[in-house]
C-alpha cells in the first residue's frame, strides 16, 4: 500500500498549474462512456448485536493499535474535525481513558468500547458488501552499496519531486493527490518507472539500498513497505515517501489481457512465478505500470508506519479510502479468509482500526487488511479477494447525532 508523507512547499504558479490539471482530468472525452456511478457513503445506526462475531473476538488483541491511534489524535488541536467521526474533542475522553489502561482482556475491552461507542454499518449506495484484499510487509536480501548480486536499487524521495494534495483546493478533490516537478514555473509529470529503471535518477545519490531481485523489489513498491536484510544481519525497514505521480497499473488486469494468466487464478504469487520465470520479459512488463514508489530508512524499529504516522500491527490494522473515512477510527470487519486449499473460506470477523490507506483503496465500502510478515501473511495477501462489511465505532455522540433526522 502507498503511505503518505509530508508534503513539500509548492510555489504558487505550480499550485494553480495543479488545480487546473485536477479540474481537467476530471473532464470526460466528448463521447466518452458514461461514468459509472460515483461512490456515495450511506450510513446505518445498528447496535454491538449487529455485528456478526462481535461476542467471539478476542477484542485485546486490537487495544494496542487502538491505543497507538488515540494517542495519535490527542496530539491534534481538539477542534480538528474529523469528517463522519466528529471532532478531536469527541474523541478525547475515551482515547484519554485508553490510555490509562494498558494490558486489559477482552471482556474489558468488550466493555470499554459498548459503553463509549456505537456501531454505524457503511454502505455505497444501496450496497453492503464490498471487496476487501490484504497486504503484509515483505522481507528482502539485500545490501548497502551495490555489488555483483544486488545491483537493483531503492531509491529515496527525489528533493525536486512535488505531491499535491488536491482536497487542499477543493471538496470534491478530497483524498486525491497529483505528483510532478516543476519546470518553468509548470507542475510537469515525473519520470515514469522506464525511465527510472534506465538510468533517469543514476548520480543523484538517491540510492538507499541494493536489492537482489528487480521483481522483489516492484512487490516492494506495491506493499508500500517493508525490510531488507543485509548479509551481517542488519535490517533496514523501510517505508513509503513518495510516488512518481503517474497513475497504477495493475499487472494482474495486464496479463489476462495479454493471455499470459488466466482470469480467476491471478494472484501475487502467480504473477511473482510468471516474472521469475521469465527474466527476458519481465522488466518490460513491470514498466507497463509506470507509477514508482520511493522510500525512506525507517531504522530497525517497530513497524511498518501507516498512513496515520503510528506502526501497523498484523491482522488488527486496515486501510481505508480517507476519502471517506479518517485514520484511527475503529472498524468491525465482517469478511472471510482465502482458503489454502479446496476447504472453504474461513470467517473473518474482527475489531480492526483504520490506521493506513492505499491508491488502490477506493469507496466506502473497500479495505486492505494488513497481514504483517512471513510467508503466511504473504500467501494471505496474495490471495486476499473476498466480499464482506463494514461497521465504524463512532463515540456515542456522534453516532446519535447521525441519527437525527435532519432538520
Amino acid at each position: 500500500m502507498a503511505r503518505r508523507s509530508p508534503l513539500p512547499a509548492l510555489a504558487a504558479g505550480a499550485v494553480a498549474v495543479a488545480a487546473a490539471l485536477a479540474v481537467a482530468l476530471c473532464l470526460a472525452p466528448e463521447h466518452a462512456a458514461p461514468p459509472a456511478p460515483p461512490d456515495r457513503l450511506v450510513l446505518i445506526p445498528a447496535g454491538f448485536a449487529d455485528l456478526p462475531g462481535w461476542d467471539e473476538d478476542r477484542l485485546d488483541e486490537a487495544w494496542p493499535a487502538f491505543r497507538l491511534s488515540c494517542a495519535r489524535l490527542l496530539r491534534r488541536k481538539p477542534e480538528t474535525g474529523l469528517g463522519i467521526a466528529g471532532t478531536v474533542a469527541d474523541w478525547t475522553p475515551a482515547c484519554t481513558e485508553a490510555q490509562a489502561i494498558e494490558a486489559p482482556d477482552a471482556a474489558l475491552v468488550r466493555r470499554f468500547l459498548e459503553d463509549r461507542f456505537r456501531p454505524v454499518q457503511a454502505l455505497n449506495g444501496d450496497a453492503a458488501e464490498g471487496l476487501f484484499t490484504g497486504y503484509y510487509e515483505p522481507e528482502l536480501l539485500g545490501a548497502r552499496k551495490a555489488d555483483a548480486v544486488n545491483r537493483t536499487p531503492l531509491y529515496r524521495r527525489p528533493d525536486d519531486l512535488v505531491q499535491v494534495d488536491l482536497g487542499a483546493f477543493s471538496p470534491d478533490f478530497k483524498g486525491r493527490r497529483v505528483a510532478g516537478r516543476v519546470v518553468d514555473g509548470h507542475l510537469k509529470p515525473y519520470e515514469d518507472r522506464a525511465a527510472i529503471t534506465a538510468g533517469a535518477l543514476d548520480g543523484k545519490g538517491l540510492e538507499l539500498a541494493w536489492v537482489a531481485s528487480p521483481v522483489d523489489a516492484f512487490f516492494l513498491e506495491i506493499q508500500g513497505s517493508g525490510r531488507v536484510r543485509f548479509a551481517d544481519g542488519g535490517i533496514m525497514r523501510v517505508g513509503y515517501a513518495g510516488q512518481n505521480g503517474h497513475a497504477y497499473v495493475a499487472l494482474g488486469k495486464v496479463m489476462i489481457e495479454d493471455g499470459m494468466l488466466e482470469r480467476g487464478k491471478v494472484t501475487l504469487q502467480s504473477i511473482k512465478d510468471w516474472l521469475n520465470g521469465h527474466p527476458d520479459q519481465a522488466a518490460a512488463l513491470m514498466n507497463r505500470n509506470p507509477s514508482y514508489v520511493f522510500f525512506r530508512d525507517l531504522g530497525d524499529g517497530a513497524g511498518p508506519i501507516g498512513a496515520q504516522g503510528v506502526a501497523l500491527t498484523p491482522g488488527r490494522s486496515l486501510a481505508v479510502d480517507r476519502k471517506f473515512y479518517p485514520m484511527g477510527v475503529p472498524v468491525w470487519l465482517d469478511a472471510t479468509l482465502p482458503p489454502a486449499g479446496d476447504e472453504a473460506p474461513a470467517p473473518y470477523r474482527r475489531l480492526m482500526v483504520a490506521q493506513d490507506t492505499g491508491g488502490a483503496i477506493r469507496g466506502p465500502v473497500r479495505g486492505d487488511v494488513f497481514f504483517g510478515a512471513g510467508a503466511e501473511a504473504e500467501r494471505l495477501a496474495g490471495a486476499m479477494k473476498q466480499q464482506g462489511r463494514l461497521w465504524f465505532l463512532l463515540p456515542a455522540p456522534v453516532a446519535a447525532a447521525l441519527a437525527e433526522p435532519a432538520s
